[in-house]
């Protein structure tokens, strides 16, 4: 959402001009690796029937106006993935794709840096734009690998070392945003780099990883490090102790998905569920306040909203994405010639979903477009490992020329 960074582009709607342009111009070239036919795969399947399991909890929702407004905004971001991933010709593209997310990844923590200014009690990121600090976290846990993939593979200068400055900038944006998940999404990305990624020779991956840890250790604070303590010592913690705490959130989420586990509480309406059918909505009564705070937990969110069905088809559309990934991965290492590049963009996508998995297991990120992002670079991958076409790394000619 460039706009709410830059407003003087508000006026532009430059969000809604450049997805109405993307999805005009992906249905009028439908030729080739763009044929919708070309997406069909487990993931899509996963895709098209969380979607269809979120509309159909509307009807039951605890309050339907809610559940109607996430469904739309899910439609969108699933309309998008369907384009970025069909709009893909080669590898490429991809790598063109993947650079983005990149990208605005670095600009956006760019821009929350210099205009959110820490100091004194206030030592961390809380409220941004769209996201607060939590959300960045994983945010940059993701797009991590990504970045490393640019440093240590790409064949231009400049470009590995641009990758090279984002990288220390999302670092510093890590250790800012005092995110526990997002510490323990970003050690999972390390550990899944030092000991999966096989396409990258181990001593490129240990000083890639030592850089980054290098200015974490330079920019962290006595007050991240003590915050960080607090994860092998939780009993010391709120979210332990205190009813509006992660242990009890979800002590009542899974009670919310028992007591409805086909359709859920309806897409979008823990909030709604936590002030009206929670045991702690009873001190409404009594003229105490309840807070209609959010699952914290992704899994247990769409469990909750959707039910069962709903949370089987979010696992599955994760699961076949990382299957897809590793398996384009493999595929590209048994041609002939080996193709090393879609292996390594793969892997480092894998990596990218792991962050993703880790940091949102504490949070509620479930519809936002992050996740379907990453899904349409999957997609979009495993398209091109299993076509006919050459591994050329050239753009394809334009059918007029």
């Amino acid at each position: 959402r460039v706009h709410q960074l830059f407003p003087l582009l508000l006026p532009l709607k430059p969000a809604f001009v450049a997805a109405l342009l993307a999805v005009g111009l992906y249905l009028l070239q439908q030729s080739g690796q763009r044929r919708i036919h070309r997406l069909r795969s487990p993931t899509t399947v996963c895709l098209l029937g969380l979607l269809l399991w979120a509309a159909l909890s509307v009807p039951a929702a605890l309050n339907q106006g809610v559940a109607f407004y996430v469904v739309t905004d899910l439609a969108k971001a699933v309309l998008m993935c369907a384009v970025l991933a069909g709009s893909v010709r080669s590898l490429r593209d991809v790598e063109r794709l993947t650079l983005v997310y990149f990208g605005v990844t670095v600009v956006y923590t760019a821009v929350v840096l210099s205009r959110f200014q820490l100091s004194g009690d206030s030592w961390r990121l809380d409220r941004l734009y769209y996201y607060d600090g939590n959300d960045l976290a994983t945010l940059i846990a993701s797009a991590m690998p990504l970045g490393l993939y640019f440093v240590l593979t790409h064949r231009r200068l400049v470009v590995r070392g641009l990758a090279l400055v984002g990288l220390a900038v999302l670092a510093v944006g890590e250790i800012r945003s005092g995110s526990r998940g997002g510490f323990l999404a970003c050690l999972a990305v390390v550990a899944f780099v030092l000991l999966r990624v096989t396409t990258v020779p181990a001593r490129a991956r240990l000083a890639g990883v030592v850089v980054v840890l290098l200015v974490v250790g330079a920019t962290s604070s006595d007050k991240y490090w003590t915050q960080m303590h607090s994860i092998v010592h939780p009993d010391e913690d709120y979210n332990t102790t205190s009813d509006a705490g992660r242990m009890k959130t979800w002590e009542r989420g899974l009670v919310y998905m028992v007591g409805h586990p086909v359709l859920g509480v309806g897409a979008g309406n823990f909030p709604v569920a936590e002030g009206t059918i929670s045991p702690l909505a009873r001190l409404q009564e009594r003229g105490i306040g309840v807070r209609w705070g959010a699952a914290h937990n992704s899994f247990l969110q769409v469990g909750a909203e959707l039910g069962i069905p709903g949370l089987l088809l979010f696992i599955g559309l994760i699961a076949t994405a990382f299957m897809s990934l590793r398996r384009a991965a493999r595929r590209a290492l048994t041609r002939s010639p080996p193709a090393g590049d879609v292996s390594r963009l793969a892997q480092s996508l894998m990596a990218a979903l792991v962050g993703w998995v880790v940091g949102a297991f504490f949070l509620s990120l479930a519809y936002t477009d992050m996740l379907y992002t990453l899904v349409a670079l999957a997609v979009a991958l495993a398209k091109i490992a299993g076509g006919n076409e050459t591994w050329s790394r050239q753009r394809p000619r334009p059918s007029w020329s």
